[in-house]
């Protein structure tokens, strides 16, 4: 067996392991609370393998938190080297602030959407891809667990609107955006599309404040991103979020231009 287990692995000692308990996918997937075409599609691949599925597969089973360690694995390295660290820092904030001028930020995107994204320009092979998207998923969890970090994600109403794979993965995002934005803990705004030029424009950002007090950020490009930790820098990045979030609507306000962009992609 390979040091880090393959999504392939991961699959094959899911479906092992609910053969060894003598259980049916029905039977499992009562017992976690998911459809028996869901247990299916994850022991075949067809399905990315979500965290709160392998979580209650952990307890249901007693595996000792067998597959969720899995998970994590392939998580971390499915991540190109230079943005493992930013991961981390990810996982630990308290409170993160994201601005993307092109794309839905990535914990906020759909599997559908991240599967399109990835797989634009052919540069990651199908396997690759598949890897990927599982590790973007996996990315969310923090959204969810507890405590839970504070997000406010912002985005250009240009983004609502390009397309990227076809209309029913473009509805799922937007509908998946308002879905995600009721929760008390994340904030979504948009910069309507009529707004002039600004600062904001000139590249996405991240900002972070970890369990620590630590204010970090990140820079992405076209190539790998960065980790900035310098005060000054960090300090200029509040400075353009300060005027991005003042060229933004208000979420009550966003989330009406959101279900208005979502009724063109149906």
């Amino acid at each position: 067996m390979s040091r880090i287990p393959t999504l392939t692995f991961l699959h094959e000692q899911l479906r092992r392991a609910r053969q060894a308990r003598g259980l049916s996918q029905e039977e499992l997937g009562k017992l976690v609370n998911y459809s028996s075409s869901y247990v299916s599609a994850v022991e075949t691949g067809q399905s990315p393998v979500k965290p709160d599925y392998v979580g209650r597969i952990d307890s249901t089973l007693d595996t000792g938190g067998l597959f969720v360690g899995m998970l994590e694995l392939i998580r971390f390295h499915a991540a190109p080297d230079w943005f493992r660290p930013w991961d981390e820092n990810e996982r630990d904030a308290a409170a993160l602030r994201w601005y993307d001028p092109t794309v839905i930020p990535g914990l906020l995107q759909t599997e559908g959407y991240a599967r399109a994204m990835l797989g634009v320009g052919g540069e990651l092979t199908a396997e690759e891809v598949e890897t990927r998207v599982v590790a973007r998923l996996a990315r969310q969890s923090p959204l969810t667990a507890e405590p839970r970090p504070h997000l406010v994600a912002v985005l250009e109403e240009q983004t609502l609107r390009r397309q990227l794979g076809d209309r029913e993965i473009m509805r799922e995002q937007l509908q998946h955006l308002l879905a995600v934005g009721t929760a008390p803990n994340v904030q979504v705004r948009v910069v309507p599309a009529d707004t002039p030029w600004h600062v904001g424009l000139n590249g996405p950002f991240i900002l972070a404040r970890l369990n620590n007090g630590a204010e970090l950020a990140h820079l992405d490009n076209q190539l790998r991103g960065q980790t900035v930790d310098s005060p000054n820098d960090v300090a200029a990045l509040e400075r353009r979020w300060e005027t991005v979030t003042g060229e933004a609507l208000p979420c009550r306000q966003s989330a009406r231009l959101i279900e208005e962009v979502v009724q063109t992609w149906t």
